[in-house]
């Protein structure tokens, strides 16, 4: 019986073991992940802007035609005035040249705007590519120290399975089934040790009688509030 408590201790480390190898793969894991997610919303932000920018040179593409088209009516008109024969015509036509005169310091007003945003809109894209660039060499680091770890872990993992297996199959069936029934009802903790009188796995106070057979070691005694398996270490 001593054996088989030794057995379940030895368990309980190396199941503990194995659960804080998860835990910190895990810890690893969503570092990489946050670092993964911060990058998507920059780079979110980097589309954002080239797509602000590409409307605003479509826009500016037209304003660009149009003012062309005006351009190309004054001197159309400017070409027709030696021609005109009536001073009424010859109103007219210049008022036309005044009107698309008008219209193309509008455009260019309207170009010039648009140029100082896209100018604006080309400084902020380059700052957070600058921090795009950044966090993709921080994704980078942290992926390749998280790659290293795991590397690590899945040996040590590797190594704690077989013995995990070998000293399973030291238990009998019913002691076997019964600790990994408790692992798992009991959050990774099926043997705990028996202290001052109390379990420390729930931390209340066991029998009397209970504790004292605890020295023993003739059976397996478990505790009468959570269940546990429970061993006691001698003193002296």
């Amino acid at each position: 019986m001593r054996e088989q408590l030794g057995v379940l201790r030895e368990l309980q480390v190396l199941d503990e073991e194995m659960s804080q190898f998860e835990g910190k793969k895990r810890t690893l894991e969503t570092r990489v992940q946050e670092k993964r997610q911060e990058l998507a919303r920059v780079q979110e932000m980097v589309d954002g802007l080239a797509d602000q920018m590409e409307s605003l040179k479509a826009r500016r593409r037209e304003l660009t035609a149009a003012m062309e088209q005006e351009q190309a009516n004054v001197t159309r008109s400017d070409a027709r005035l030696p021609e005109i024969k009536t001073q009424k015509e010859y109103v007219a036509v210049l008022k036309e040249i005044d009107t698309a005169k008008a219209r193309i310091r509008e455009l260019q007003t309207q170009m010039g705007e648009i140029d100082a945003q896209l100018e604006a809109l080309a400084g902020d894209r380059g700052e957070k590519e600058s921090e795009l660039a950044v966090i993709r060499e921080q994704v980078d680091a942290s992926q390749a120290e998280v790659d290293a770890e795991l590397a690590t872990f899945a040996q040590r993992l590797e190594e704690i399975a077989g013995r995990r297996e070998d000293l399973l199959e030291k238990l009998p069936a019913g002691v076997r089934k019964r600790y990994q029934t408790l692992l798992a009802r009991r959050g990774g903790q099926a043997v705990v040790e028996a202290k001052n009188g109390a379990c420390t796995g729930c931390n209340m106070h066991l029998p009397p009688q209970l504790y004292n057979d605890l020295f023993r070691v003739d059976r397996i005694l478990d505790c009468p509030h959570c269940n546990r398996l429970l061993y006691i270490v001698e003193q002296g």
